[in-house]
Parts: structure tokens; C-alpha cells; sequence
């Protein structure tokens, strides 16, 4: 695991652990990663100081971490599978269809009811400038 400072386009700047470089690239192009305070999409990795240690400091700590932040990573991922249940029990699934399907609950053109499924980022961003109300959700898999 890996944490990396980051940093939204408004400038709100909070931190996120990825499994490494290539599964941040992955939920960032994908749209599944937001600001937790604005919701934006639009987030980069924040300058970071390293740490600089000896090997011997660096498997320590590294381990010392580890051990800490599994229990928390392994509750995270239930409370995430058990949010994903619950969303696949009450709502609709409509797919690379969400933008159009929330904007006519939004105008009042279909009936109110839960719903998810995928969107761009570009999309989102449209979503939140028109005042549709939703949210990312990072799904995770039983599997991972």
C-alpha cells in the first residue's frame, strides 16, 4: 500500500492509500476518485517531502505501519462491500446511463428512486454544476 498526498482543483488537499502508482492512475482515469470535500474529480498528487531513512529504519517502520493500518484497510473493506450490497439491494442499475437517468429524476421526468451505474468525469462535473445530488462510491470487489 501506498499513501500519496492529494490535491483536488479547488485546492483541498486530503491524502488516499492505493495498492500502488498504477491503481491511483487507475481511479483517477476512471472517475472513482473525488475530493471528500467538494466532490471534484479533477484530483492530482500533492507535492510530497520524502522521508529519508536507513534500510534497516525503512523495514521497521514499514512494518510497524503495515500492522497498523491493516485492521483499519480490512474494516474499510467491509463497511464498502456491505454499502455495495445495500446499493445493489435498493436501487436500479442503469449503467453507462446514470447522467441522463439522474437528470430526469433531477427535472422531475421519471420517478424519484435510487439508482447507480457509471459516468465520465466530464459528466459528473456537469451533474454537480447543474445541482444533481450524488455521489461517488468506490466499488470495491469481494474478490480484491
Amino acid at each position: 500500500m501506498i499513501l500519496y498526498s492529494l490535491r483536488c482543483a479547488k485546492d483541498h488537499e486530503f491524502d488516499g492509500w492505493f495498492r500502488d502508482s498504477a491503481g491511483f492512475d487507475e481511479q483517477c482515469e476512471s472517475g472513482f476518485l473525488a475530493c471528500p470535500t467538494c466532490g471534484s474529480t479533477e484530483v492530482s498528487k500533492a507535492l510530497m517531502a520524502p522521508r529519508v531513512m536507513s534500510s534497516k529504519e525503512a523495514s521497521v517502520t514499514i512494518s510497524a505501519q503495515a500492522k497498523q493500518a491493516m485492521p483499519q484497510a480490512v474494516e474499510l473493506k467491509r463497511k464498502l462491500l456491505a454499502l455495495r450490497r445495500a446499493v445493489e439491494e435498493n436501487c436500479d442499475y442503469v449503467g453507462g446511463g446514470f447522467a441522463e437517468e439522474a437528470r430526469k429524476i433531477h427535472y422531475g421526468e421519471a420517478e424519484a428512486h435510487g439508482i447507480y451505474g457509471e459516468t465520465t468525469p466530464d459528466e459528473a462535473e456537469r451533474l454537480r454544476e447543474e445541482g444533481v445530488e450524488f455521489g461517488a462510491i468506490p466499488w470495491v470487489r469481494e474478490d480484491t
